[in-house]
């Protein structure tokens, strides 16, 4: 790939806040290595840091973007596109990547590559984190944010705190309007990813130096409670959607079971639960499909398929519930109901989530 060619319509975002020397370094092998087109956003980092983005500027003739005061990652990232779209109608994409030295030109031009191998997908440098000299805010922080991701969101990325990323031009459009500021405007680009984009994973170095403390401005708890709100916010909807329903049924349910249970009727349990599960059903479905997921499936497919769990869902829950009731005599019908109709409420957000809506 002839990298100067390459990097006029795909330029190299450094988002920089209180940079050290690396900055300089990776700045000079950027160079070294043909690339040309970088666009380094400084977040306010204050009059002590001037003399490295004027060096920068002067040696390299890299573009530099300013922040009076400090705006945070996603706020540079987002004004660092803004730019680039508007200088050059017929970007292919940009490649992002941190100033501190873990991204080499290599990893960089690899990205590029996968980029215009792949023009419409988000392109994910990810590293392995088996490595000893792996800071372990990183090692934490990428475990836990993965797992919630794969679990709340169904997107399952080896590497979710990576700034090494290829992103298409259509997308970085859609991504200008995106919410966060901070660290956590990254996460909420693979979460946006789910409905608009494919994501590409290319295996990239793991670079940290072992003998100094590796600097990074990722508060492992402000910054992780600003994801984690990301994540929550989704859950908390479908949470409410799920108490209110459940409360729906649960009226229904003991309401039913009062007036069959008078009639002598044996199988007032599992008829209750059909009539009561009808009703909430259709009102989770709509909330969830609005709401809570978004969702852009056909209306009559995940409807569908959302009755069809729903049907697998109550047929579970009132055995569960008739066994129970034969098992433990002395303990109401709606009590044991809660219990096992919380258990199967975790499953149940997983088999919406990845495949219905």
């Amino acid at each position: 790939m002839d990298n100067e060619k390459a990097s006029i319509n795909i330029p190299v975002i450094i988002p920089a806040y209180e940079p050290d020397k690396n900055l300089l370094v990776l700045c000079e092998k950027l160079l070294e290595a043909g690339l040309i087109y970088v666009i380094i956003v400084d977040d306010g980092s204050g009059k002590e840091y001037r003399e490295i983005f004027d060096t920068i500027q002067q040696k390299y003739n890299y573009i530099i973007l300013r922040h009076a005061v400090n705006l945070g990652k996603g706020r540079a990232l987002k004004e660092a596109f803004n730019y680039a779209l508007n200088v050059n109608p017929n970007l292919v994409g940009v490649v992002t990547a941190d100033s501190d030295g873990q991204h080499t030109p290599e990893d960089i031009i690899k990205c590029m590559e996968a980029l215009i191998e792949n023009p419409e997908n988000l392109i994910l440098g990810c590293r392995t984190f088996d490595n000893r000299d792996i800071p372990w805010k990183s090692k934490i922080g990428n475990e836990l944010t993965k797992k919630v991701c794969s679990y709340l969101c169904g997107i399952k990325i080896s590497d979710t705190q990576t700034g090494l990323r290829g992103i298409p031009s259509s997308f970085m459009k859609k991504l200008l309007s995106v919410s966060g500021e901070r660290f956590e405007y990254e996460t909420n680009m693979l979460i946006e990813c789910k409905k608009n984009i494919e994501i590409t994973e290319i295996p990239i170095q793991t670079i940290y130096d072992s003998k100094t403390d590796h600097k990074t401005h990722f508060d492992p708890i402000q910054d992780s409670i600003r994801i984690y709100k990301i994540f929550g916010g989704i859950f908390l909807k479908y949470i409410i959607s799920s108490i209110s329903s459940c409360l729906l049924d649960l009226g229904i349910f003991a309401f039913l079971c009062k007036i069959m249970k008078e009639k002598n009727n044996s199988l007032y349990i599992i008829q209750a639960t059909i009539l009561a599960r009808m009703v909430s059903a259709s009102y989770n479905y709509i909330i969830n499909y609005k709401l809570v997921f978004k969702s852009k499936e056909n209306r009559c497919l995940s409807m569908i398929k959302y009755f069809l769990l729903v049907v697998v869902q109550m047929s579970v829950s009132a055995v569960l519930v008739f066994v129970g009731v034969k098992i433990i005599k002395y303990i109401p019908e709606v009590y044991i109901k809660a219990v096992v109709d919380t258990l199967l409420f975790f499953l149940n957000y997983l088999l919406q989530q990845r495949f219905i809506f």
